[in-house]
């Protein structure tokens, strides 16, 4: 099983990709559904909003009313607290159901709006960033869903930069076409290397590089952080350091070599299998490489001098 963040501001077209990779097959789980389903009404979350903010967040049919609790909510620092203490370990508490009720080859499609504004990125496989330019966005928002014009411009500017994004995406997907575009270009990720991908995992088999998807890396510079964040969110207490070793360039691009220093012995040999499930997968004691055909690399696993 893999894990994918599919993320992209307002208006460039994720919920079009999304719908291809379930088409295909995806295991999909809806950021904003759960935040939606965990305070429905009758739920324990929307009773602990009530019991914090007061039966006038509710409107009159009982269900929650969003402006009338976002007006209490983020009038102040404590009150934000306060919404994110309730709601944050439900909606935490129901993705890892779904999560665990997940088959075991399944390629999981976790669609967070805001997964870059929350740092979640490298607890994912893979990241995938749907992006149109504002403009386009724009005149989508009003021409299509009927947003104003300066409400589509400050939602926008509310969310991560271009750049940001870039940072983060393991993939990116232009949607500056049509939506038929947008849809193909999904399906050929889809197909050439997330299905790859998922089964190098399952298998923890190392995947030989593909020049064409190793050459559309968003973001280069950023690749050598990227792969440290997601060695640390791997490793965590089991490791004192991940260091980038070397970037070297072959035949298909770039290849990055990263060390992890082991707490101890026993650490180093402990890390085997979460490595490996995490996408690099042993080819030697202490030698792990990747199981994603876009992002080659070497991972060394190290314990101290003595």
């Amino acid at each position: 099983m893999i894990r994918l963040g599919l993320t992209g501001g307002i208006g460039a077209g994720k919920s079009t990709v999304a719908k291809t990779f379930v088409e295909h097959g995806a295991y999909i789980i809806d950021a904003d559904k759960i935040a939606r389903e965990v305070v429905a009404p009758g739920s324990e979350g929307l009773a602990a909003l009530v019991a914090a903010f007061g039966d006038d967040i509710l409107g009159a049919d009982g269900a929650l009313d969003r402006p009338a609790l976002a007006a209490k909510a983020f009038a102040d620092d404590e009150s934000r607290t306060t919404l994110n203490g309730i709601t944050h370990p439900l909606i935490g508490a129901r993705t890892q159901e779904l999560l665990d009720a997940a088959p075991a080859d399944a390629i999981v499609v976790q669609d967070i709006p805001l997964l870059v504004e929350n740092h979640t990125a490298p607890f994912f496989h893979l990241v995938v960033v749907v992006h149109a330019d504002e403009e386009l966005r724009v005149q989508r928002l009003t021409t299509l869903r009927g947003v104003a014009e300066a409400d589509a411009r400050a939602r926008i500017a509310a969310q991560a930069t271009e750049e940001q994004r870039r940072a983060v995406a393991d993939a990116w997907l232009d949607n500056s076409g049509t939506a038929d575009d947008l849809a193909e270009a999904a399906a050929a990720l889809w197909e050439g290397r997330l299905v790859p991908l998922e089964a190098h995992v399952r298998q923890r088999t190392a995947a030989e590089p593909i020049a064409d998807l190793v050459a559309a890396e968003p973001d280069p510079a950023a690749l050598p952080a990227r792969l440290t964040n997601r060695l640390w969110a791997i490793a965590g207490e089991k490791a004192t350091a991940v260091d980038v070793t070397a970037v070297d360039q072959n035949a298909t691009g770039s290849v990055t070599e990263l060390t992890i220093t082991a707490r101890d012995v026993e650490a180093a040999a402990a890390l085997t299998d979460p490595l490996a499930d995490g996408g690099f997968a042993p080819v030697e004691t202490g030698v792990h490489r990747s199981c994603d055909p876009g992002r080659p690399a070497t991972v060394r696993v190290v314990t101290p001098a003595p």
